[in-house]
């Protein structure tokens, strides 16, 4: 296994080799991270695909973005290998090193295969989907350590914790999320991790489902006021913009804790057809995709904006938002009439 995480110093050698990439990096947790992380969500469980997802992740890299998503259920285990396997060619070419790259992955969700044996007792289980009882969180973690092939992974997330919430009152949830974030700080003290969180669709968007205060408070049970919960991720794009207007993201930042936008693109539907009025308003980016991904990463508090990439061609493309700083604050909010 490869040794080491990202560092600053890793991270600010990464960003100087870019100095044409107009305010495309941004300190997070004392990291220099791009603006625009690659994800490894969608895509058939085939060679071809997973042959795709390597070479993108590798353009990624030597293009200028050092942020990595992935999880264990992608494409059951596939996205996680290619990230391993592109990982693996960058460290021994010499064009990337450990310490410059932040690998994120997630674990809840039970994969075909990747399911331990004996050690799981059924209560523990959701709607025959979904588990985050320590003992399957340590399984998982060891799993995609295996498959990307280091021994620390930089951002260990619960994936999609809400899902408990459709069995189980809130008192429960939270004692389970207590014994989650309990497990993922001794992950810390152990050199397995470096930070953990909570990768989320509905949980943050939505009032009656998590509550950041509570889960911060887990964590600082769990670990004290220097825990190492300090990443939420949450869809941010031009149709789902409840990150920043339920005030989420500003909420986080106060705790100290970044945020991570998914579906920047929303899965390619904001890659054309956009009002003319919006492309007046982020002058500079000549098309639709260029435009929506200069609204994600412009956000204020959004930390990076993810875009699912699975081909070469599909960084060359994004990539084109490096020729663009993001918006300045006061500008972005007039998109919100403010």
């Amino acid at each position: 296994m490869q040794q080491g995480y990202a560092t600053r110093e890793g991270t600010e050698r990464y960003a100087a080799r870019f100095p044409r990439h107009n305010g495309f990096y941004r300190k997070i947790q004392s990291l220099r991270l791009s603006t625009l992380g690659i994800g490894t969500y969608l895509g058939a469980v085939d060679e071809p695909t997973d042959a795709s997802y390597a070479k993108a992740v590798a353009a990624a890299v030597e293009g200028g973005i050092n942020f990595i998503d992935t999880s264990l259920n992608y494409r059951n285990q596939h996205s996680e290998l290619a990230v391993g396997a592109a990982l693996e060619a960058l460290f021994r070419t010499g064009k990337a090193q450990r310490d410059e790259l932040m690998v994120c992955t997630k674990a809840g969700y039970l994969v075909p295969g990747a399911v331990p044996s004996g050690v799981l007792d059924p209560s523990d289980v959701v709607g025959n989907m979904h588990c985050m009882a320590p003992v399957f969180l340590e399984d998982q973690l060891e799993r995609s350590r295996r498959n990307l092939g280091l021994e620390t992974i930089d951002v260990f997330y619960l994936h999609n914790p809400e899902t408990q919430l459709r069995f189980m009152g809130e008192e429960e949830f939270l004692q389970r999320t207590g014994a989650a974030f309990e497990v993922c700080e001794r992950f810390v003290r152990e050199g397995r991790i470096r930070y953990y969180g909570t990768a989320t669709w509905d949980g943050y968007r939505k009032a009656d489902q998590l509550s950041l205060a509570n889960m911060e408070q887990a964590a600082r049970e769990a670990g004290g006021a220097e825990h190492r919960f300090r990443f939420i991720q949450l869809p941010f794009n031009l149709a789902m913009l409840e990150a920043v207007t339920a005030g989420v993201a500003p909420y986080a930042h106060q705790l100290g804790i970044s945020v991570i936008g998914s579906a920047s693109l929303l899965q390619a539907r904001l890659t054309s057809g956009l009002p003319e009025q919006l492309a007046q308003a982020l002058a500079g980016p000549a098309t639709d995709t260029a435009r929506a991904i200069q609204f994600a990463r412009s956000a204020p508090h959004i930390d990076v904006a993810l875009i699912g990439m699975s081909k070469p061609e599909h960084v060359e493309e994004n990539l084109g938002a490096a020729a663009y700083p993001p918006l300045p604050e006061p500008q972005f909010l007039k998109l919100f009439g403010k």
